[in-house]
């Protein structure tokens, strides 16, 4: 693994804007930036990091580690569904087919766990029994493992996404029947490739979501990003065991800490300007991503340190600054 040294010298060396780049038809999201280029769209993975539906900082490498977790999953999965990918040229880019894409986000859920309003264990806790068409037995615990993962899609929208069953995904006509059986099936069987290469390099994947589209042959293509550590939930294999029968909540490698100490300087929600993130939370949050890269993928995580991360994206991507 790099070295928190080597991450504190490239903390001014991150990807937080692609504007110099010139390309056509921008769209910013929260962390990614797609051009849409007329036959192919180009999404960079910046090192932005949000919460509370705002920018907190950039986190070195960040992007890189999530564009190449992807590729990795991608790489690995080809055989379950193809998938939108037309080439990586840059570690923090992916150059992808055009589609059309279902207006659903694919959740599974491993184990019955979360702490947000919409959390699976928040409503099971509250009494819920139905979730999204899933019938759920009583008398289950928090982060108790389902007997199968379950399926609890949500509608996608600009302004609330709304969780569905999938009875009312085809009762509305969203998907056509025949085409959400085919979609359900390549769900739970990326899950559960997910699920085993993730206990082969000491993880749980606990729960993720999933986005599809279908091009003009329609063929149904794997389309965003799948099992990243933004999309997805992972704890530590080792210790999970014991640390469910001590009643403690299961480790994990995440980015909830930074949260916190947002939380506890400013509100995060209200607040015109925010404090600057401390440097040692930065770097700590770097080395988090660096890591779980390296656990996910069984790989060591390589950085290119010879040349500003800008210039390294403009000589990387010069035949699409040339169309």
């Amino acid at each position: 693994m790099i070295s928190r040294e080597l991450i504190e010298k490239n903390l001014a060396n991150c990807l937080d804007d692609t504007s110099f780049l010139g390309l056509p038809n921008r769209k910013k999201g929260k962390v990614r930036d797609t051009y849409d280029l007329g036959d192919r769209m180009l999404l960079i993975t910046t090192d932005r990091q949000s919460a509370f539906d705002r920018i907190l900082a950039s986190i070195p490498y960040k992007g890189q580690v999530l564009n190449q977790v992807s590729s990795f999953w991608f790489d690995n999965t080809r055989d379950i569904v193809s998938n939108a990918v037309i080439e990586i040229p840059d570690p923090n880019v992916t150059v992808a087919k055009k589609c059309k894409v279902f207006p659903v986000e694919f959740v599974v859920r491993g184990y019955l766990t979360g702490s947000t309003d919409t959390s699976a264990w928040t409503l099971y806790s509250k009494g819920l029994r139905t979730i999204c068409g899933n019938v759920l037995s009583d008398g289950m615990t928090k982060n108790q493992k389902f007997e199968k993962p379950i399926l609890t899609p949500t509608t996608k929208s600009d302004q609330h996404d709304e969780s569905i069953s999938a009875a009312d995904i085809v009762g509305r006509g969203i998907i056509e029947e025949k085409t959400w059986k085919q979609l359900e099936n390549i769900v739970l069987a990326l899950f559960q490739r997910g699920t085993n290469i993730a206990d082969q390099n000491g993880l749980i994947l606990v729960d993720t979501k999933y986005e599809f589209g279908m091009d003009d042959k329609g063929t149904i293509l794997l389309i965003d990003e799948i099992h990243t550590p933004d999309s997805s939930r992972y704890w530590l294999k080792d210790s999970f065991k014991q640390r469910i029968a001590n009643k403690q909540e299961p480790e994990n490698i995440d980015k909830e800490f930074l949260r916190l100490w947002f939380k506890e300087h400013c509100d995060p929600y209200k607040d015109a300007v925010l404090p600057q993130a401390p440097r040692e939370l930065v770097v700590e949050l770097s080395h988090r991503y660096i890591q779980l890269y390296e656990m996910i993928t069984g790989m060591d995580f390589e950085v290119d340190a010879s040349m500003p991360m800008q210039q390294r994206l403009a000589n990387n991507l010069g035949p699409y600054l040339t169309r």
